[in-house]
């Protein structure tokens, strides 16, 4: 575990100022500051105990077990991978699943068909 790593935490707790985190046997801390480059008004509303977040090590204290994170980071980083790679983000309506589907089965029959 080192400076810049991304690591998944479990949140512990919630306070006014940060977001309270575990990681293996550290303890860790997201500062409200490195939550969001927007004003973050309620972490409450961005953060529920038990769930599972990416942070990225600020510091660590080896004797103490602490880790300072910042979530803002983790983020970035996720995002500049999913820059790199081709992918589809979104889904299709079942509507136009359906339509799709039917299209394929009559060109299969049509074909089917036009084979005998």
């Amino acid at each position: 575990m080192e400076k810049m790593e991304r690591i998944l935490c479990k949140v512990t707790g919630i306070q006014p100022y940060g977001v309270f985190v575990e990681y293996n046997n550290y303890q860790g801390l997201i500062h409200i500051s490195e939550v969001s480059d927007r004003y973050v008004a309620d972490l409450d509303k961005l953060f529920n105990i038990g769930d599972l977040v990416y942070a990225v090590i600020l510091e660590k204290d080896d004797n103490l077990m602490k880790l300072q994170l910042s979530y803002k980071k983790a983020l970035k980083i996720h995002a500049n991978v999913l820059k790199r790679v081709d992918i589809k983000i979104g889904f299709r309506t079942l509507e136009n699943k359906l339509e799709n589907w039917i299209k394929e089965k009559l060109e299969d029959l049509n074909h089917d068909k036009s084979s005998n």
